[in-house]
């Protein structure tokens, strides 16, 4: 008798499960949002491109961005938004401000949250920096070797 090994044709990750812990909830996601984006607003380099690009009235942005993280953190699915194409239209930004972005969300996300809870987000908010700065920045003729004749 032979065993026949089926591997399927694709082998895809296991699909982010929703994080259901004490205090994570759709309230806890928005306090996070907006002490982040008052931060946002505060740095010397982010807050100037955030300004042009948010004019008036922050709140719309604020609930988006909630929407946004709480599809992200407990797969409510209530984001309907492209990230990509908003992300695309910043000439200014550059591959840098993630960082700052970034630094700014682990600390913001290290206050509210227990270590294993803050974890997740940030984890969760490197693969969309990675994935928007591709998006951005990512260019074929950028990582192509030089000609060597």
């Amino acid at each position: 008798m032979t065993s026949k090994s089926v591997l399927p044709d694709r082998v895809r990750p296991a699909a982010e499960q929703p994080l259901i812990r004490p205090g994570v909830d759709r309230t806890s996601i928005g306090a996070l949002v907006r002490k982040f984006y008052s931060r946002v607003r505060k740095d010397k380099r982010l807050g100037p491109i955030f300004a042009r690009e948010i004019v008036g009235d922050w709140e719309p942005h604020l609930e988006k961005m909630t929407d946004f993280w709480c599809s992200v953190i407990l797969k409510s699915g209530v984001y309907q938004g492209r990230p990509v194409p908003a992300h695309l239209k910043l000439k200014d930004v550059t591959e840098a401000d993630f960082e700052i972005w970034l630094a700014l969300f682990r600390e913001t996300a290290a206050e509210p949250f227990a270590p294993e809870t803050s974890v997740v987000f940030v984890e969760r908010a490197q693969r969309i920096a990675a994935s928007l700065k591709l998006a951005m920045f990512f260019r074929l003729d950028r990582t192509a070797p030089a000609d060597s004749q």
